[in-house]
């Protein structure tokens, strides 16, 4: 295969003059830079030099499938000559102007982004990824109806910043508390260890019900917005129940509840609609973006707010904003990425290859006894992992145990790159992935659950 197939640069690699080698780029990022969400001597990063659509490449020249879009994020693949080179022109043009100011990308993505949206959300506040987008959505809930308390979920990730990591459910939350007021978590629809109900009808009816119980015990009247991953991601990639989102949007109404929608995952295409609401029939209050705006060729996020709460803004302040805001070079990243999604019908193949991701899904879960299920919408998919018929899983919450660990190093050592925790693993490829590409994935995956079969316990 040809260099410029895989996106690596003529010479790169081992032994290319002037560039480190594999061995060096890791050492010294160990050694002079800091890991997320990782105790740095444990970590084994890849030392990637380049990537072309799908395929991630390193420094020794090994290529990877990249089975996660990075960070569940690069929808348009890697690479994408039309994004660069839109990048390149603002930089040439305007590389920076404070957030203050007006600029021509800054018009033409706001007119973009409105159009996009359906219904009555016609505003874009610019942030630089989804935590900042969350805080600066509640921000503005808050400001608009004088309240304080925020419902957000267990089986929920927000972001790593101050109140996105404390409305956070999930563990990542627990290092950093205790976080600032006025934050109620509630149970997701599908909690991690027992069921709202045996269907979807009766799981959306009973958590209803719930919620409305915890609504009455905190006050209504208290609680400023509800905030929800429309479809909830890392922690298990679940769409909602049929019918719940409307459901719950009547609800959230009938108290004054102003819904958030946080699609830094779902949104731009990944479920087979530009955004995952839609699927639901409704329009949230505010949206939160990120990931897929740019596909991460730069970081951007927004705040999508709906007539009502940015009229509230026309009359008075809203107090928030940092000096990257609005940054020039990341809104022409994000006017081309959206220009590509559309021009290269990226939601609708995003749906037309979902029964290709179940049919495979269910292939191998008819072939391996330890998955136990396999979930997708669009190309947002998650296999969950059972040890025993009893469906307990390979490792407790919150931790890896030695059979996930083996199971992550063997799709590495085969070319596949997801994110693999707890009992489970993704399934979230670029949007422009081909048929003959997700099917090589899935084989990688069915060589996998070999090693977890010879784990099934009996």
């Amino acid at each position: 295969m040809s260099r410029r197939e895989t996106g690596l640069p003529a010479g790169a690699g081992a032994g290319y003059p002037g560039r480190m080698d594999a061995k060096e780029i890791v050492e010294k990022c160990k050694r002079t830079t800091m890991y997320s969400w990782s105790a740095g001597d444990s970590v084994d990063p890849i030392p990637v030099v380049a990537a072309k659509g799908v395929w991630l490449t390193a420094a020794d020249g090994k290529r990877y499938l990249d089975w996660n879009s990075q960070a569940m994020s690069v929808h348009i693949g890697h690479g994408h000559p039309r994004v660069i080179a839109a990048i390149e022109r603002q930089a040439r043009e305007l590389a920076y102007a404070y957030a203050g100011t007006a600029t021509e990308v800054r018009a033409r993505l706001g007119e973009k982004l409105a159009a996009l949206m359906p219904g009555h959300l016609n505003t874009s506040f610019f942030t630089l990824g989804g935590g900042e987008s969350n805080e600066n959505a509640v921000r503005a809930a808050r400001a608009v109806t004088g309240r304080q308390k925020v419902l957000a979920r267990y089986r929920s990730y927000h972001g790593a910043t101050a109140l996105a990591i404390n409305m956070t459910g999930d563990y990542r939350r627990w290092a950093n508390e205790p976080g600032p007021p006025g934050i109620v978590h509630v149970l997701d629809p599908q909690p991690y260890d027992y069921s709202f109900g045996a269907t979807d009808e009766e799981r959306g009816q009973n958590h209803l019900r719930y919620l409305e119980e915890v609504i009455a015990a905190e006050g209504g009247h208290t609680i400023a917005a509800m905030l929800i991953e429309t479809v909830t991601g890392t922690n298990g990639v679940l769409p909602p129940p049929p019918g719940y989102l409307a459901s719950l949007k009547a609800l959230l109404d009938k108290h004054g509840i102003l819904l958030i929608c946080d699609e830094v995952m779902a949104g731009f295409g990944r479920t087979g609609k530009m955004f995952a609401f839609e699927h639901g029939g409704i329009v949230p209050d505010l949206v939160t973006m990120a990931k897929g705006l740019t596909s991460s060729y730069l970081p951007l996020g927004a705040v999508g707010l709906s007539d009502r709460i940015a009229q509230h803004f026309k009359k008075n302040v809203f107090y928030g904003g940092h000096t990257y805001n609005s940054h020039p070079l990341c809104l022409a990243a994000a006017l081309a990425n959206i220009e590509v999604i559309e021009e290269e019908r990226l939601v609708e193949r995003a749906a037309s290859l979902e029964p290709l991701m179940k049919a495979e899904m269910a292939r191998l879960k008819a072939k391996h006894p330890s998955m136990k299920e396999g979930r997708a919408i669009g190309l947002f998919g998650m296999i969950d992992l059972q040890k025993n018929a009893r469906g307990e899983p390979f490792s407790p919450y919150a931790s890896s145990g030695p059979v996930m660990a083996k199971l992550s190093r063997f799709f590495r050592d085969q070319g596949l790159l997801t994110f693999v925790k707890h009992s489970n693993f993704t399934c979230v490829p670029p949007l422009c992935i081909s048929e003959d590409e997700l099917r090589q994935g899935f084989a990688i995956v069915d060589r996998a659950l070999e090693l977890t079969d010879a784990e099934y316990q009996t």
